[in-house]
């Protein structure tokens, strides 16, 4: 590595630095991030094993936010790697795709899901929070890019464990607190919160569907367990993004999110009729 881009890092570093607590923490690290390296549809992803995952930023082109997070978040998180360890007590503060994966190609993962998004190689800068949660920042290689060559990964490699503490310390900021992280007495809220969630607008079936979508259930997972065809499961789903008026599962995930702060005040009834009043 050069002087230059040595300089380069350092200044973006500390940009970086003086944007924890504000919206501008992230963009700054990915800029800083884009100092040493080529790189394509950074996303940071917040993961709890009682939530759907959540998007924290991302900053992805808009023809590929289809594939890149609503086809993602339809169920295929569940079989994602870098999910699975980040929910498995991960030591590590960086990972890459293809060491944890082991054949990839191979995988129901990539043969459903990661084949079709257009992306040669992954890694993730992962921090550990406090409550258990954790945070992704993932960087990804289109087929123009190539995958991360060695000397690529060993200087992401000896950067993680500072760019992991920044995360960790920008996640520690009140506001982000109160905007992403889950709060104590949470598992009693979300299964409150799956038992009630939609009730007071949907039908009993429908229901039942969006409970399976929240919990992250493709479709034709969902059908088979309520022993229903699959296009009458698609009907269901298309009729409770109607009357929930959302127009995927993203938008979903972020009511269901934002109403868990109604359950108390709901006892026992639909948390969404009053966030929604």
């Amino acid at each position: 590595m050069d002087l230059s881009t040595i300089t380069r890092w350092n200044t973006a570093l500390a940009l970086t630095v003086d944007a924890q607590g504000s919206a501008e923490f992230f963009p700054a690290l990915i800029t800083a991030l884009r100092e040493m390296l080529p790189l394509s549809y950074p996303q940071v992803w917040l993961y709890h094993r009682d939530l759907p995952p959540q998007v924290v930023y991302h900053d992805i082109p808009k023809h590929a936010i289809p594939s890149q997070i609503d086809e993602y978040l339809e169920g295929p998180y569940r079989e994602d790697p870098f999910y699975q360890v980040s929910m498995d007590n991960p030591k590590g503060s960086i990972y890459r795709l293809g060491r944890i994966s082991g054949n990839l190609k191979d995988s129901v993962y990539y043969q459903t899901y990661y084949g079709d998004t257009g992306t040669v190689d992954e890694l993730v800068f992962l921090s550990k929070l406090d409550d258990g949660s954790v945070i992704n920042l993932s960087i990804m290689r289109l087929p123009k890019q190539g995958e991360f060559a060695d000397s690529e990964y060993q200087l992401l490699y000896s950067l993680a464990p500072t760019i992991s503490a920044l995360i960790r310390a920008h996640a520690r900021n009140q506001q982000f607190a109160i905007d992403y992280l889950i709060q104590p007495g949470i598992d009693y809220q979300v299964d409150q919160a799956f038992k009630t969630f939609g009730s007071s607008l949907l039908s009993a079936r429908e229901h039942e569907v969006l409970e399976l979508m929240l919990k992250g259930y493709s479709a034709e997972v969902g059908a088979e367990r309520l022993s229903i065809a699959l296009e009458t499961y698609r009907r269901h789903r298309k009729n409770l993004y109607k009357k929930l008026d959302i127009n995927s599962q993203a938008d979903l995930f972020s009511l269901f999110i934002a109403s868990l702060s109604c359950v108390g005040e709901a006892k026992g009834e639909d948390p969404l009729s009053i966030y929604m009043a």
